[in-house]
């Protein structure tokens, strides 16, 4: 029902061909140029786009389709490994504090919107610039800092759930606290769980282009699409092409996630009418 929910939805629809596309570009985009994104052509000093350089090259020789490829993957990969574990942590984080109540439930919810009024991305850029741009370092401290708000809801949601008939019984049997949560409670979270997860990779797309654009987020030699929109700001209306072709990545990347989330959104909603017709509201 869900499924067809949202094939109704033409805008989701779009949306996962747009990503699917994506993904295509930086797994296999690689393969249609014989340059990486560390090799310098010192004939080719900001050069615009040609047959030889796609996309043109930078200031230094760098070709700027090679680094677009890479910059989109690692991108992708640090959004998508921080919307994951963001997830999960919450999840675990909201349910537990739910389920237990009490005095756990105070001090979860203390922490939470004691971090919650903490100028995150001010550590963020700190500890990310101090350790020197690190992209498995970057997943990190972006997860550390991104769970809140998601735990939050989770555990408001969580509070109606740890009184059904389901987990009742399930205390009556003498299951253990833990496998009710893991098995009774974040299971019953599906939707809400599929959607922030999809709107999650938007907003770590953001953070870290926001991070890596301010040089807080990922380092040379390495490249995210954040470090391109960097480095070709400068050069808006001499080379255009340095900022407008990651630009366009960022934009197209963060449309087709948004669209997605949508359309999963009204697919588990069922008061929605979107998918019923067909993607009008």
């Amino acid at each position: 029902m869900y499924l067809r929910r949202f094939a109704r939805n033409r805008s989701a629809l779009f949306g996962v061909a747009l990503l699917v596309l994506l993904v295509l570009f930086s797994v296999c985009g690689g393969y249609l140029t014989h340059f990486s994104y560390t090799d310098v052509d010192f004939t080719a000093l900001t050069q615009p786009p040609s047959g030889t350089h796609y996309f043109g090259t930078n200031q230094g020789g760098n070709d700027v389709y090679a680094e677009a490829v890479h910059g989109l993957q690692r991108s992708l990969v640090i959004a998508v490994s921080v919307s994951v574990l963001t997830i999960v942590l919450a999840a675990v984080i909201g349910a537990g504090a739910a389920y237990f109540g009490g005095h756990v439930e105070r001090l979860t919810l203390t922490v939470i919107h004691f971090l919650l009024v903490v100028p995150s991305f001010l550590i963020l850029a700190l500890v990310s610039h101090h350790l020197a741009g690190d992209w498995r370092v970057l997943i990190l401290v972006l997860t550390v800092f991104g769970w809140m708000s998601t735990a939050r809801v989770i555990w408001s949601v969580s509070t109606s759930l740890r009184e059904r008939d389901y987990v009742l019984a399930a205390e009556f049997m003498g299951v253990r606290p833990w496998r009710i949560i893991l098995r009774h409670i974040i299971p019953n979270l599906g939707s809400l769980l599929i959607v922030n997860l999809t709107l999650g990779v938007v907003a770590t797309v953001l953070s870290e282009t926001a991070l890596s654009f301010l040089g807080f987020g990922v380092q040379t030699p390495d490249v995210s699409l954040g470090t391109m929109l960097a480095d070709g700001s400068g050069t808006i209306t001499t080379a255009p092409w340095l900022f407008g072709y990651p630009a366009a990545l960022v934009v197209l990347l963060t449309l087709s996630m948004t669209l997605v989330g949508d359309g999963l959104r009204d697919a588990f909603d069922p008061n929605s009418t979107t998918g019923a017709r067909g993607g009008r509201r």
